[in-house]
């Protein structure tokens, strides 16, 4: 298998819902509502880099980063997810690909930094940890994870896109 990541296209689409719904369908802290906040995200042209896994012309993962409002005015910030890999493949490096891939990016844009809901387990292994002083409303607050780039630095509520609220 020779994974690829590269920006998703129009002929994705259908590929990344299929593999979104997929890799959540056995999770139990999921409403199973991942793959409509991702056509949300691309609807509202809140997608600032959404990016595929593809093995020729299979694609096997995405991940997503859209804009997030910090309540202080911190500028520069991007929520991550879902990232979703086919559960088949998952546990062969490529989800850590499209988030080396996909963080690389978002410093390449200029990003403050990157911010998630997700398991501290897996995302501490890239440097996200649980802030004191940035927090998710209605989240516990060890499942808010950041990743500030460089020194900068961000305090108060995020707010992720609307689309996150997309149930179908």
């Amino acid at each position: 298998m020779k994974i690829v990541i590269r920006n998703e296209t129009e002929a994705d689409t259908e590929a990344i819902s299929e593999i979104t719904k997929a890799a959540f369908d056995n999770l139990a802290i999921s409403d199973h509502t991942e793959q409509f906040i991702i056509d949300a995200l691309r609807d509202g042209k809140a997608l600032a880099i959404s990016l595929v896994a593809a093995d020729g012309n299979r694609v096997v993962g995405h991940i997503a980063f859209s804009p997030v409002k910090i309540s202080d005015g911190s500028p520069g910030w991007y929520g991550l997810g879902p990232i979703s890999v086919l559960p088949e493949l998952q546990k062969q490096g490529i989800g850590r690909s499209l988030m080396r891939e996909g963080l690389a990016r978002l410093r390449s844009l200029g990003a403050k930094g990157c911010i998630l809901v997700g398991d501290p387990g897996y995302y501490e292994r890239f440097g996200f940890r649980s802030p004191k002083d940035l927090v998710v409303e209605g989240v516990p607050q060890q499942f808010v994870l950041a990743l500030p780039f460089e020194d900068s630095r961000a305090s108060g509520n995020a707010i992720f896109h609307d689309a996150f609220a997309a149930t179908g």
